[in-house]
């Protein structure tokens, strides 16, 4: 596979824990004595034994290995079977980089891809946002004075085997004459913007890669569609932060009701999207009281006004609907469905309306899991559980994101979303729920990236084994 050209000088493949607390250290102004010089060394071994500990007791209770959904580890289901594979990948867990086997090798087995460590290097990021005509202003944090660029240097590194390496090139051939879709919220849409990013830079034209109607990259509500001319292939974006339908409630409902979410009833726009050839969706960060109840938006099922279902029922509700919806109205045997989980916020100290912060992190957290997962991973989880035997289900890939991203504190927008000419935006309106671009979602695009070459393979060796008869 042909290797992209990084816009970073390529100077090492992962850069040494001591290097990089070398080049923290030029950061501070101040002459330090001796005796800072040595609390930074300790520091320094000491959190660089993180990075080496084996935490499987720590996060067992977190890890529960099922070979299912596309052949990939996913933690769904307890196992014998199971559980030695998981025994098994984790005895790799001391192979460096280049002893690991290949994602896409025969070797790497069950290899949970969603199991690992971020690791520096310095041959990132994939690409520069300078470089992109393809970002909101509100991603740009260099351009809009985010003084450190760290975060763009922490790439993803599974524990059990080596991911292959973004090739944008390659990536675009398989694209060609087909659709790439992504359906979700505003975090769906910083993904979508990163791949387009990411694909971008293997195109020297960028003339030739525009959005099919003359929309402009805002932030509105609807859709957009980028045309990649020279492969004839559409990244899409279509805004459904529910992803089933908000309306007007039934007729002589309260007047506390404005609106209801039909959890019953896939969105509107589902017409437009259904005969994608890549289907990504995300939701969960609409599924609370804040943006649902207290907003007078209620739910609705088979016609009747719920007032008293709860959120999180509603929450799984629309999950199911979406796992019936791929089912009835998706040809499985064209379309690759997958679903992104949940991406943490990191707010401390306040939540988004009430001064929460993340302006002063600057690092990932590099040991055990900051905090199990969330409810709405749990509820996505149990969905599937409900459903496990039935085939659009089983078909249904997982891009497991939650666990990785809750190690990324340091990758939010904060306070650089206004843009380069209002500045930093006031400490008590900080955004910290989405992500820096380049940054954290260009490594959910990489782990797509590899979901997609995988079932790209398994459809070619399926299409081997079974060739159809001639007509």
């Amino acid at each position: 596979m042909r290797k992209n050209t990084s816009p970073v000088a390529q100077e090492s493949d992962t850069m040494t824990h001591l290097d990089f607390w070398k080049k923290f250290k030029r950061l501070n102004p101040l002459e330090p004595s001796l005796g800072i010089l040595g609390f930074i060394l300790v520091a320094a071994i000491f959190i660089g034994c993180f990075f080496y500990l084996d935490y499987r007791t720590v996060t067992r209770r977190l890890h529960y290995h099922d070979p299912s959904w596309l052949g990939l580890a996913v933690p769904f289901s307890s196992s014998p079977s199971s559980s030695s594979a998981a025994a098994a990948a984790e005895e790799q867990l001391g192979l460096g980089v280049n002893e690991r086997p290949g994602f896409l090798d025969e070797g790497a087995g069950l290899c949970d891809v969603f199991d690992g460590n971020w690791v520096w290097d310095d041959n990132y990021p994939l690409y520069r946002s300078s470089d992109c005509l393809f970002l909101d202003e509100g991603f740009r944090c260099l351009e809009n004075g985010r003084p450190d660029h760290f975060y763009t240097k922490w790439r993803w590194q599974p524990k059990a085997c080596n991911l292959p390496r973004f090739d944008a090139r390659n990536m675009l051939q398989k694209l060609r004459n087909r659709r790439l879709v992504f359906v979700g919220d505003s975090i769906g849409r910083n993904q979508w913007e990163s791949l387009l990013c990411m694909l971008a830079s293997a195109v020297t034209n960028k003339s030739s890669i525009y959005e099919v109607n003359g929309e402009p990259i805002t932030n509105h509500k609807g859709s957009l569609v980028f045309l990649f001319k020279d492969y004839n292939c559409t990244v899409e974006y279509y805004r459904s932060p529910f992803l089933v339908v908000q309306s007007r409630p039934p007729a002589k409902a309260p007047k506390e009701v404005r609106l209801t979410l039909k959890v019953d009833q896939l969105d509107w726009s589902s017409r437009k999207w259904r005969d994608a050839d890549v289907l990504i969706f995300n939701t969960g960060h609409w599924w609370n009281f804040e943006k649902t109840i207290r907003e007078g938006c209620y739910f609705e099922e088979r016609g009747e006004l719920k007032k008293k279902m709860s959120v999180e029922t509603a929450f799984q509700k629309a999950i199911e609907t979406l796992i019936h919806w791929i089912g009835s109205q998706v040809n499985m045997d064209k379309t690759q469905v997958l679903f992104r989980t949940y991406a943490p916020v990191h707010f401390r100290n306040g939540n988004w309306n009430s001064g929460g912060s993340c302006h002063l992190e600057k690092l990932p957290d590099l040991g055990p899991l900051p905090a199990p997962p969330g409810i709405h991973f749990k509820i996505v989880a149990h969905a599937l559980l409900k459903h496990r035997n039935e085939s659009q289900a089983m078909n249904l890939g997982l891009l497991n994101v939650t666990d990785l991203t809750s190690r990324r504190k340091d990758g939010h927008s904060s306070v650089y979303f206004l843009g380069p000419k209002r500045g930093p935006a006031p400490l008590h309106r900080q955004d910290c729920s989405h992500w820096c671009l380049p940054g954290v979602p260009d490594s959910w695009n990489e782990l797509l990236y590899a979901l997609f070459l995988k079932q790209e393979t398994s459809y070619a060796q399926n299409s081997a084994e079974h060739p159809q008869a001639p007509l």
